[in-house]
């Protein structure tokens, strides 16, 4: 009888802890610059812009402490190199996301994404062009209305995260 109980009381531990950890590990299709976007092609650098899930920790050196911001993130090379850790904030009194240049190609972003965790998605950077990711669950698309099953990148909860990438690069 006691070796019972003790077994159902160590299943149970582990169920409870496998509840509060939270999902990570979720690995996205690659994410590119929206379809209607032009762009000379004199460049070799495009922007990156991730709304990622909004920092749990207030910052109490802002602006407005009380006011949300994004959390940080990672970028990382298609090699698996880290290239650059962001402060997702632009330091200005609207607190957005900050906007990062990058010279175009390949990338893996690690970001906070909103019920998810830890997220991984594949980016393209292209020239004079903008790649935006959604992790934080809410916002507003610029021609949301083109958006459909095959040219957008979701999350399982069908939440868009970006426009599915065109190009290979």
């Amino acid at each position: 009888m006691k070796a019972i109980s003790a077994s159902l009381t160590a299943v149970t531990g582990v169920f409870l802890l496998g509840c509060t950890t939270g999902r990570s590990g979720l690995a996205l299709d690659a994410v590119g610059p929206s379809p209607a976007q032009t762009a000379p092609a004199r460049s070799t650098t495009g922007t990156l812009v991730v709304y990622s899930a909004y920092d749990v920790n207030a910052d109490f050196n802002s602006r407005d402490p009380y006011r949300p911001e994004y959390s940080g993130y990672k970028i990382f090379t298609a090699t698996g190199k880290l290239w650059q850790r962001v402060h997702n904030d632009t330091g200005t009194l609207l607190q957005g996301p900050a906007s990062v240049v990058l010279p175009t190609g390949k990338y893996r972003v690690v970001a906070r994404a909103n019920g998810y965790g830890r997220v991984t998605v594949p980016i393209i950077i292209e020239a004079k062009r903008t790649t935006v990711l959604r992790l934080d669950g809410g916002g507003a698309w610029r021609h949301k209305l083109a958006f459909n099953q095959t040219n957008a990148v979701r999350l399982p909860d069908g939440r868009i995260v970006g426009w599915r990438a065109t190009s290979n690069l």
